[in-house]
């Protein structure tokens, strides 16, 4: 049987109502970050214990701190950029998806995205006893890429800048590729990479007509819709 259109993509009707819908697991994700998120900022004990930490993984099995680390953030500045666009972004890929993989599948879409943008920081640094990472950064990237397949010509602002989305993107990756590779400032710009990469993917399998549709959008702009 075939899928019902994406209404996010078909409807400007559906589009606003997506945007004004209630965000109820998107709210409730945010509300568990800044709780554990905040504990953690006096609790040094508990960064420890949930602190993407590669040694902790190969050597003790703690496989939960390749998610764990998303619960945690290096100050209120990370925390709150990483919820705030999780806000916008999550809350409409939640609409999207929850009425075709259902509640748990969103769950599992934000914790999946956690896990596989730490991954390969993790196999990068397996033996290297120095090495943390944490935040919820590759999982942000994985709703906000998410939302920029069904909507590129979106509106996104950057520091109050109005930037198309797919343009935002491009610059977004070239830029994390670039400090990637140059390192020294100690973001983990691998996590974002990778995030972004599975929030395309997933969503392309979640609903493969998505591919076809992105790239007529792409090649009829509509700016910031």
């Amino acid at each position: 049987s075939r899928r019902r259109p994406i209404p996010i993509l078909r409807d400007r009707g559906a589009r606003a109502a997506l945007a004004g819908a209630r965000m109820s697991l998107t709210l409730i994700i945010i509300g568990i970050t800044c709780v554990v998120s905040f504990a953690g900022f006096s609790n040094p004990a508990l960064i420890q214990r949930l602190i993407l930490w590669p040694p902790a993984v190969s050597r003790r099995g703690e496989w939960w701190r390749l998610a764990s680390c998303g619960l945690i953030h290096a100050d209120g500045t990370h925390l709150l950029f990483n919820m705030f666009t999780l806000y916008f972004f999550g809350s409409v890929m939640e609409r999207l998806m929850v009425p075709r993989i259902g509640s748990w599948g969103y769950v599992l879409f934000y914790v999946a995205a956690l896990v596989v943008s730490a991954l390969p920081s993790y196999l990068a640094h397996k033996d290297d006893a120095n090495y943390r990472s944490l935040g919820a950064s590759g999982a942000v990237s994985a709703a906000l890429f998410a939302f920029i397949l069904v909507q590129p010509w979106a509106t996104i602002y950057v520091f109050v800048v109005p930037v198309p989305a797919i343009v935002y993107a491009v610059a977004y990756v070239a830029y994390s590729i670039y400090m990637e590779r140059k390192g020294g400032d100690n973001v983990n710009h691998s996590a974002h990479l990778w995030g972004a990469a599975f929030g395309v993917a997933f969503l392309a399998v979640m609903e493969p007509q998505v591919i076809g549709l992105f790239f007529d959008r792409l090649t009829h702009p509509r700016f910031g819709r």
